[in-house]
Formats: structure tokens, sequence, C-alpha cells
């Protein structure tokens, strides 16, 4: 017979990941009442969750901000969800916070790679494609090593690719997906705008 499921344990889980109780309940089952793996168990089908809510429509939302303490740097970023009062929430409010300040620090060009401009692309892919034929490997590869950097350069500039400046070990993106799988909506990084005094 496994673990014995106490309430406690299921109102800690639920502190930690926001969840339903009965989703509690059932992740601390599946995993033998192992609250670490109960709460990987949950965010992985949050995520999913999320992922299935992205065609849904995000009218509602907030513009996080950021100036740097010398005040020769600025952001604001447009962060949009499906209903005012989760716009309202902490965690949405946090998340607008943290993408002001990342697109600070990171400087993206882009909020997706679909709306990196084609003529740039272009450019980048032209002197990718004359660096695999200066690299003296076979011309078989050559689009490998090509597309290779293309992903890399969205990685570098990107924002929803890029990683998170405050763990690397998660883009952008996924950071965006955790908080929708936790205030259970779509949510969309709309637009974002960097001033820095001196820069066209």
């Amino acid at each position: 017979m496994g673990k014995q499921i106490s309430a406690k344990d299921v109102s800690a889980l639920r502190n930690r990941t926001g969840a339903g109780m009965m989703d509690c309940k059932k992740a601390l089952q599946e995993t033998g009442g192992d609250v670490d793996k109960a709460v990987e168990l949950l965010r992985a089908k949050g995520i999913a969750k999320a992922e299935r809510r992205a065609g849904r429509s995000a009218g509602e939302g907030t513009i996080g901000s950021y100036i740097h303490h010398d005040g020769r740097l600025g952001v604001l970023v447009e962060v949009d969800c499906e209903t005012d009062f989760v716009a309202r929430t902490e965690d949405f409010q946090n998340l607008a916070k943290e993408l002001a300040l990342h697109v600070a620090s990171a400087n993206p060009i882009a909020v997706s790679a679909e709306e990196v401009p084609a003529d740039l692309v272009a450019k980048e892919r032209a002197i990718f494609e004359a660096q695999a034929k200066e690299s003296g490997k076979p011309q078989a590869v050559w689009p490998k090593i090509v597309e290779g950097r293309i992903k890399k350069f969205y990685q570098e500039q990107v924002l929803l690719e890029q990683p998170f400046v405050r763990d690397d070990k998660i883009t952008v993106a996924d950071l965006v997906k955790r908080v929708a799988a936790k205030v259970g909506e779509n949510v969309v990084v709309r637009r974002f705008v960097r001033f820095k005094v001196g820069e066209e």
C-alpha cells in the first residue's frame, strides 16, 4: 500500500504550484507522496495546458516598465492575458516587470522569430553561407551549418528565444509558459520598446 496522502501535503503542494486541490492530490498519488516529483508533474501538465490555450484571445493585460538607476535606459513591455482579473494578479504583474528588466539587459530586436525583418534574416543568412563556404567543410554540410547559425542568431536576438537573464537554464518563452500555466490563461508578449540615451 502506498504512502497515505495527508491534507498538509496537498496544501503544501498547492501553495508551491497554484494547482487545484484535486490535481494536487492526484499528483501526489501518482508520485507516491513525493512532493518535489509532484511539483515537476504538475508544472509539466500545466505547461501542456498553457500551450493548448495559446490560440485563445488575449485582450487584457498590463505594461511592465524598467528605468535604469542612471536614468539613461528605459523599457516598456506590453504583456496580455484573457481577463482583467489575471492582469491584476501578482504573478502576472511580476512577469511584466521581469520581462522589462530582461529587455533592458538582453536588448532583443523582436518579440518572436516571425517578427525579425526578412531583409535582416537574408543578410545574416548570406554572411553564414559565405562562412560555411570558407570553413573547409564538405559542401553537403553547408546548409546544416547555416541553419545552426540562424538558430543561434534567433537565440541571441529574439526575446522569446533568449535565455532568461535571471535563469539561463530556461528561455523567456519557457518563463511565459510557466506563468500562463499558473494563472490558467493564454499569456502573450505583445510588444516592447527600449530607449537608451544617445541611441537612435
